[in-house]
């Protein structure tokens, strides 16, 4: 089977790797010669766990290839999936115009019946955009005599753990017009299932909505559990223990209930703020949904708030150490993260700021530079206490769980540990005299 996907970003070059790795001739296309360039040579251009190793098996076997170009490829393949970014627009609307300029591209160079699949996280109602540039396309050729239909197939993967979800994923959503989107989409899909056949057939909309509902829904666990985390904090009460026992409820359950500094990364804020602009469009206010992103980036100065009270309202002349960059352990993702709104925070308040992280350091360089000498980037995690004030944990990478707090309070200035995601205890740092402020640990 030969499928061409447009985009390499995190979804198109996951996909396009994991589709291969099962058999399937895959060619991804991007426009940036750059990229694509760096991609034959064998260097993948984001952090992702395993898909170097994925992305360059596969290419040797010769069932991964590389384009610059969708009309080059197009004659050869039954499925074109649509991978290419939907950033939010000022008014918070998904930004389609890289999903058109496919489509655009599709309707002009399509020789025979093809089917073109959106795997971009768009608002309802983008098929029809899509429909409709596909016909102009084929109108101006005067070519209305070629067939073609769509489908909906929004991801659910986990940055960090994309190949595993791709590879062993809890379902596929897909919405298909006809029987021929929905046998072509089964046979693509089913050698990843043949143990436990879970594919979702659906309407266009209903695909396109699922992905929204999904998304608003994890984030609204989250803001939830933040909001009554801030709640514990002023009552006396401990949000570990508070989580720990509504999780215990079937009906609730433990995940996504783990209170921090907020969330980040491509999808969530984007996606909220998208499925709220489409309820605006559509005479329907998302009113929690709303709430779930003004908590969040409520959320997200919280570390700073603690690192003020500790410091008597002035952190001017303070200088913070930092751990943890990414909006999120294994990916260099700096996307909305957290850490950004603190440091942005502690700057223009007069501090002095030292960080570290695995793998976003480049990428908080590119971002921030050096904030005018305010910033400076470690080359490990202890380096970065030298001469600090205090300590702030903002991305619960694993060599950051169970630190040396002998090394730690040695070389870290003042005694205060700010656990932005509540992975250390109180009982671990006593010993050593350090402080340890959690998020809503009373």
């Amino acid at each position: 089977m030969n499928i061409a996907i447009v985009g390499t970003g995190y979804v198109g070059l996951v996909s396009g790797a994991c589709f291969a790795e099962m058999g399937v001739n895959v060619t991804c296309v991007d426009i940036d010669t750059e990229k694509i360039a760096r991609l034959k040579a064998g260097e993948i251009p984001i952090y992702e766990p395993g898909l170097s190793d994925l992305v360059g098996r596969n290419s040797a076997a010769g069932r991964l290839h590389f384009a610059t170009s969708l009309t080059e490829v197009l004659g050869q393949v039954e499925i074109v999936f649509c991978a290419v970014g939907t950033p939010s627009d000022e008014d918070g609307s998904a930004d389609l115009s890289h999903v058109l300029s496919v489509a655009r591209e599709f309707g002009a160079a399509i020789e025979r019946k093809t089917l073109l699949v959106t795997k971009s996280t768009v608002p309802v109602g983008t098929s029809a955009k899509v429909r409709q540039t596909v016909n102009a396309e084929l109108e101006r050729r005067g070519r209305t005599d070629i067939p073609f239909e769509l489908a909906s197939n929004p991801e659910f993967l986990k940055e960090g753990a994309a190949i595993k979800d791709f590879m062993s994923p809890d379902r596929v959503v897909i919405g298909i017009e006809s029987d021929y989107g929905r046998k072509l989409m089964e046979r693509l899909y089913r050698p990843f299932l043949l143990n436990n056949f879970r594919v979702m057939f659906m309407d266009l909309p209903s695909a396109e909505m699922t992905k929204y509902a999904a998304n608003a829904m994890l984030a609204t666990r989250i803001s939830f559990i933040n909001e009554i985390a801030n709640l514990c904090e002023r009552v006396g009460a401990d949000v570990n223990c508070v989580r720990t026992a509504i999780g215990a409820d079937a009906r609730i359950g433990g995940k996504f209930l783990y209170p921090g500094c907020g969330y980040g990364g491509s999808c969530f804020p984007k996606d909220v703020r998208a499925l709220i602009r489409t309820g605006e469009e559509n005479g329907c206010p998302m009113q929690i949904v709303r709430a779930v992103d003004e908590v969040n980036e409520r959320q997200k100065s919280i570390v700073f708030d603690k690192l003020k009270r500790i410091f008597d309202s002035n952190v001017a002349g303070k200088h913070v150490a930092i751990w943890g960059l990414a909006f999120k352990p294994e990916t260099d993702d700096m996307r909305c993260a957290p850490s950004l709104e603190v440091i942005r925070l502690l700057v223009e308040n007069g501090a002095t700021v030292s960080v570290f992280d695995p793998v976003a350091t480049d990428e908080c360089r590119r971002r921030l530079g050096d904030c005018g000498g305010a910033l400076t980037y470690a080359n490990d995690m202890y380096d970065s206490l030298v001469d600090a004030d205090a300590l702030a944990l903002l991305t619960e990478w694993k060599q950051f769980r169970l630190p040396s707090w002998a090394v730690v309070a040695k070389t870290l200035r003042g005694l205060h540990i700010v656990d932005g995601r509540n992975i250390y205890r109180d009982a671990d740092l006593e010993p050593f005299g350090l402080v340890l402020h959690g998020i809503g640990r009373g």
